[in-house]
C-alpha cells in the first residue's frame, strides 16, 4: 500500500534531540544479539535474498549487462543449492537501474513479477533544476519503472529548510504517479543524526514510501546508527499515523553478516512485517556473492571457489 503522507506537521520533530553516543551503544550491540547457526542462519541469509534491490549503476552500464543482472536476479541462489534446501521461486527484491535502462531491463525480467527500480532526480548528487528532476521521474515511469529512488537536496536539510523539502518530496510524489517512491537522504552528507531523522520525518509526511540511507556515492554510507535512528522515525511514524514506510540501507552492506545484521535491527526496532520485501529492501551490487557463498558452505560443507558462482 502507497503512503499518501500527509501535511508537514513541525511539531513532530521540532524538538528532538538524540543521544549519540547511546544510539552508537545500540547499534554495536545488533550484530552479537542473536546466535544464528546452521539452517536458521541460512533462513535469514535466503530472506536477505528476497529483500535485495539488484543493482548496477555504472557508467558503462549496456542492455545486455543489465539483461545479465536481471537473469541473476530471477536466479540469485544456484539452482542445485536451492533444491538441496526445499526452497523454489526464490527472487531477488527488485532491480535497480538508471532511467536509460529501464525499458531493457523489464524486457529481460518479463513476467517474473520482479520489480524495477529507476534512481532519478540527478542521481546521485541531485543537483539540477527541479524542473529537470521532475521529468526524469516522468521519463522512467514512462520507460515501465515500478519504483523510483529518487535523492533529496542536502542543502534543505543542512539550512534546515523544512517546507522547501517537503514541498520538493511532494512534487516527485506526485510525478512518480503508481510507481512507488523511496528517499534517498544520502546520510554521510547531512553531518548529524538530529539531521537524519528530521529529514526522515519530512521524507515519509510527503508520503514516500520507503527511506534509504544513501546513493552508495558517499564518503559514508549505510551505518547501523543512522539506520537505527531512521527505523526509529519510522516506528514514531507509524504509531502516529498507522501508516506502515519501508526502510532501505544501501552502500557498504558487503557480507552476509552485514545482512543478518540489518534484519536483526528491523526484526528488534519495527517487527516482524519488516522483514518482508514490501516494507524492507538491501541496496546491493557485490552483497549477493557473499550470501551464496556462505549458503554453498551451509548446502556442501566447503566454500565455493568465485569462479563457480556467476557474478550478480
Amino acid at each position: 500500500m502507497s503512503n499518501p503522507g500527509t501535511d508537514l506537521n513541525l511539531d513532530w520533530f521540532s524538538g528532538l534531540r538524540i543521544n549519540t553516543p547511546a544510539v552508537e551503544r545500540r547499534a554495536a550491540t545488533l550484530p552479537a544479539r542473536r546466535s544464528l547457526k546452521k539452517d536458521h542462519q541460512a533462513a535469514w541469509l535466503l530472506n536477505a535474498v528476497r529483500c535485495i534491490d539488484l543493482t548496477t549503476l555504472a557508467g558503462d552500464d549496456t542492455p545486455d549487462r543489465v539483461a545479465r543482472l536481471c537473469a541473476k536476479a530471477r536466479q540469485p541462489i544456484a539452482a542445485d543449492l536451492l533444491d538441496a534446501m526445499g526452497v523454489a521461486g526464490l527472487t531477488t527484491g527488485a532491480v535497480c537501474v538508471y532511467p536509460t535502462m529501464v525499458a531493457p531491463a523489464k524486457r529481460a525480467l518479463g513476467n517474473s513479477g520482479i520489480p524495477v527500480a529507476s534512481v532519478a532526480t540527478g542521481f546521485s548528487a541531485g543537483l539540477m533544476p527541479l524542473d529537470l528532476r521532475l521529468a526524469e521521474i516522468r521519463y522512467a515511469v514512462d520507460q515501465g519503472a515500478d519504483e523510483i529512488d529518487i535523492v533529496i537536496t542536502r542543502a534543505h536539510v543542512l539550512q534546515g529548510n523544512w517546507a522547501a523539502l517537503y514541498d520538493e518530496l511532494r512534487a516527485m510524489r506526485e510525478a512518480c504517479g503508481a510507481a512507488r517512491m523511496k528517499a534517498i537522504l544520502a546520510t554521510g552528507d547531512l553531518k548529524s543524526l538530529e539531521n537524519v531523522a528530521k529529514a526522515s520525518h519530512v521524507a515519509m509526511q510527503a508520503g514516500s514510501d520507503w527511506i534509504k540511507t544513501s546513493t552508495g556515492k558517499e564518503g559514508v554510507n549505510a551505518t547501523l546508527p543512522v539506520s537505527l535512528v531512521m527505523v526509529r522515525t519510522i516506528r514514531d511514524f507509524h504509531a502516529r499515523t498507522g501508516i506502515k514506510v519501508g526502510f532501505k540501507p544501501a552502500g557498504g552492506l558487503r557480507t552476509a553478516k552485514d545482512a543478518i545484521s540489518w534484519q536483526v535491527l528491523m526484526a528488534e526496532e519495527l517487527g516482524r512485517d519488516w522483514l518482508a520485501p514490501d516494507l524492507f529492501r538491501i541496496g546491493a551490487s557485490s552483497l549477493l556473492g557473499d550470501i551464496e557463498r556462505q549458503i554453498s558452505h551451509h548446502v556442501t560443507g566447503r566454500y565455493a571457489a568465485a569462479h563457480r558462482q556467476a557474478i550478480a
